[in-house]
């Protein structure tokens, strides 16, 4: 009976394991639509600027000055972190992906410059339902390092 636990307990383990490495598909819904962000889903593992729900929202990064050195900023800062994979970077848009330390899952996070002084900002799990707010504590950190002086 021990035995049978452990085993059912093992293949949960390697089940979810395998799923957070193969990453998941990225959404179809990544990138600016209309001239906005992708909303949240109803999950609490998504934090948005543009969110309506006050659960969900963060605040968009902000700059002044020119938006190609804001955008170089950031990307700067993006290239600092860990386990971070640039997809995207046009003019006015950035996606990259965040896998976890642990059975390596993918979070999508995205950047919109505009308006003009303004960065939105999106960060998504791919899987799952609870994130332990590690998008808004990303998001955070990628604010914190923008805002730093240089």
């Amino acid at each position: 009976m021990c035995k049978q636990l452990w085993a059912g307990r093992l293949v949960i383990v390697a089940a979810l394991a395998l799923n957070g490495c193969s990453g998941g598909r990225p959404p179809l819904n990544l990138g600016v639509t209309e001239g906005r962000l992708a909303p949240c889903p109803d999950s609490p593992n998504c934090v948005s600027s543009q969110a309506a729900d006050e659960n969900q929202r963060i605040e968009a990064l902000r700059y002044t000055g020119d938006t190609t050195q804001a955008r170089n900023r950031l990307l700067a800062v993006l290239n600092r972190m860990e386990r971070v994979h640039l997809r995207q970077a046009d003019a006015d848009y950035l996606h990259a992906e965040f896998s976890s330390a642990w059975f390596g899952f993918i979070d999508d996070v995205e950047f919109q410059f505009n308006p003009p002084g303004v960065i939105q900002a999106r960060s998504a799990s791919r899987t799952g339902y609870y994130d332990f707010g590690v998008n808004r504590e990303r998001v955070n950190a990628i604010r914190a390092q923008f805002d730093a002086p240089r």
